[in-house]
């Protein structure tokens, strides 16, 4: 910039000069030689009457202007200013980019900072959601049912996920607690057992009738060679809708699927909705209480059940008809687990009515797994209680209950692969 301005200075300065000799020649107009005819100048002198003739060729050589050498140093003088200032630009262009640079980090750092206080505010509604009763289950909920429904959603997803990472580390040892079978009198035994007696016939009665084409069934679910049916049953706006299943298994007999429903030693293989449970009493062989805490689903209340679970072979009373086996679970009473506040207490009755298929091999061929066929009939009557939403719980039920017969099966299929056919 500094040879910019010097070249520049010499230029102007130069230029001044010649300007002022210009103008001193105009101010001396009266000095300056007047053409005369004959081709020379004459010189009027203000001091001097006397006239001095000089000719053309002398004047040219002390007043012309050197135009080559004015070009050369114009010339000099822009191509220093053109280089300085692409010099300049270059410079400027190099800090453009760095600034770009730190325009985009700089853009790119609110933005994330935007986003995260966006998340945070979302976060922060959410959070009065945990910060009171008003917010949870209840007649004077604040959550409406689609909010509820999709808080219950997320946390079912959650649970699953989490009964997937920690499938093999469970133990089953610590979540069962086994109580000597002479906790109670013979009397109060005797209750449980005649009620056992009738809900089995019950069953036997109504629970394998086909409700295919009865209007008050609606299917919900079909996949594949398992339907669920649903009838819509309401008592004081408690959802109580009686639900029932069918599904065909293959390679697993009625006996083994009721036998690993029954049998509280797997209960925690396949059931992933079970917090805790206990073995209240043992009335048989084939029956006992058990008193069962599922895991919270919020924003809905715990819940636990007490119930009676019992195992049943129903022999044909047609050599055509195959055997049946039963597992029929319905709630009790019991001294021993009265309702507390910490859950609330349903009811249920559930059934898992089994009867194996065989298709005899060609020739003397022994049977195997590939010939067996269980027919199986899950019925589900379910009284949550409390105060959860009709909508919400009728969509549980329809997600849920599918789930469960299928992860149940298939665990099934997997325990008994390489085990002997069991009757």
């Amino acid at each position: 910039m500094l040879f910019i301005s010097c070249v520049a200075g010499k230029y102007v300065l130069k230029k001044s000069a010649l300007l002022s000799e210009d103008l001193l020649s105009s101010d001396d107009e009266e000095d300056f030689p007047t053409s005369r005819p004959d081709g020379d100048y004459l010189l009027n002198n203000n001091n001097s009457s006397k006239e001095k003739l000089f000719s053309v060729d002398s004047l040219k050589g002390s007043l012309g202007i050197d135009f080559k050498g004015e070009a050369i140093t114009f010339k000099a003088t822009t191509a220093g200013i053109l280089s300085t200032l692409s010099h300049c630009i270059d410079i400027l262009v190099k800090k453009e980019e760095s600034w770009q640079r730190r325009l985009d980090k700089e853009i790119e750092r609110r933005r994330r900072a935007e986003d995260a206080y966006k998340a945070a505010l979302t976060e922060l509604k959410k959070k009065p959601h945990y910060g009171g009763p008003d917010y949870e289950e209840g007649p004077n909920s604040l959550i409406n049912e689609e909010e509820f429904f999709d808080a219950v959603e997320a946390a079912l997803d959650k649970h699953d996920q989490i009964e997937e990472q920690s499938q093999a580390e469970r133990s089953r040892a610590s979540r069962q607690i086994f109580l000597p079978p002479d906790t109670h009198s013979s009397i109060s035994t005797q209750k449980y057992l005649t009620k056992v007696e009738e809900m089995v016939q019950s069953h036997m009665t109504y629970s394998l009738q086909d409700v295919g084409g009865d209007a008050n069934w609606q299917l919900v679910v079909e996949e594949g060679d398992m339907k669920v049916y649903r009838r819509e049953v309401e008592e004081n706006g408690i959802v109580l809708d009686p639900l029932k299943a069918t599904h065909a298994v293959r390679g697993v007999t009625g006996h083994e699927v009721c036998h690993y429903f029954w049998d509280t030693a797997f209960r925690n293989d396949w059931e992933t909705t079970v917090e805790s449970f206990q073995v209240v009493e043992t009335l048989s062989d084939k029956a006992v209480i058990i008193h069962q805490t599922h895991k919270r689903v919020w924003p809905a209340s715990q819940r636990d059940v007490l119930y009676v679970s019992v195992i049943r072979k129903i022999l044909s009373t047609n050599e055509n008809d195959p055997d049946t086996w039963l597992v029929c679970n319905f709630s009790v009473d019991h001294d021993s687990y009265p309702p507390s506040a910490r859950c609330i207490r349903a009811k249920i009755n559930v059934a898992m009515i089994c009867q194996t298929l065989i298709s005899p091999p060609e020739g003397d061929k022994e049977i195997t797994r590939d010939n067996i066929l269980c027919k199986i009939t899950y019925v589900a009557n379910v009284n949550p209680g409390g105060w959860a939403p009709a909508s919400v719980l009728r969509a549980v039920a329809k997600r849920e209950y599918p789930k469960f017969l299928k992860r149940f099966t298939s665990y099934v299929q997997e325990k008994t692969s390489d085990e002997a056919i069991l009757f």
